[in-house]
């Protein structure tokens, strides 16, 4: 199981049914900056990167892009400010998985409550549970956090794919 509690940020989990594998990502905001075009240290922090990242290496562990089921969730208002970033980051993960043809199994974006979401990568199955006003709070002062170091430092991070055990157990 893979798990993630979310604001503004949205997380894809994309499951390929036949082969049994599958895969979570996080992302904070939609684009990656012309900015940090230039070298490979493109972050998974960006909605662009971090859905080609995970694509590509489902690819690379035998799924089939035809297959590939997507559930999306997160994309809160959890922060008053004129800049929604949980409405951009929402409307990029739709439009990003109707524009490449994957199957949108299902989502739960928007509103203005804080998620976690546990998720099977073998089975594709997702669990959201909203948070409570309480927990919002940290899940806020995180993000406010996180956006002030955005530009400062750079975040770097391995991917984590779940494969079946060819011996069957789980």
């Amino acid at each position: 199981m893979m798990a993630t509690t979310l604001g503004s940020c949205v997380s894809a989990c994309i499951h390929d049914p036949v082969r049994g594998v599958g895969g979570m990502n996080h992302f904070l905001l939609p684009d990656l900056p012309e900015s940090e075009l230039e070298g490979d240290g493109a972050s998974a922090r960006y909605g662009s990167v971090a859905m080609e990242r995970l694509i590509n290496d489902l690819l690379a562990q035998g799924a089939e892009k035809r297959r590939l089921q997507v559930k999306l969730f997160g994309g809160a208002r959890v922060i008053e400010s004129s800049y929604d970033i949980g409405g951009m980051n929402s409307r990029f993960a739709i439009n990003y998985v109707r524009v490449e043809g994957l199957i949108l199994a299902g989502h739960d974006l928007g509103g203005a409550a804080a998620r976690r979401i546990h998720y099977f990568p073998h089975s594709g199955r997702a669990l959201r549970r909203m948070l409570n006003p309480t927990t919002v709070v940290d899940t806020i002062t995180q993000e406010r956090h996180f956006m002030s170091n955005l530009r400062r430092d750079p975040i770097e991070g391995d991917m984590e794919l779940f494969t079946p055990d060819p011996s069957g157990d789980a």
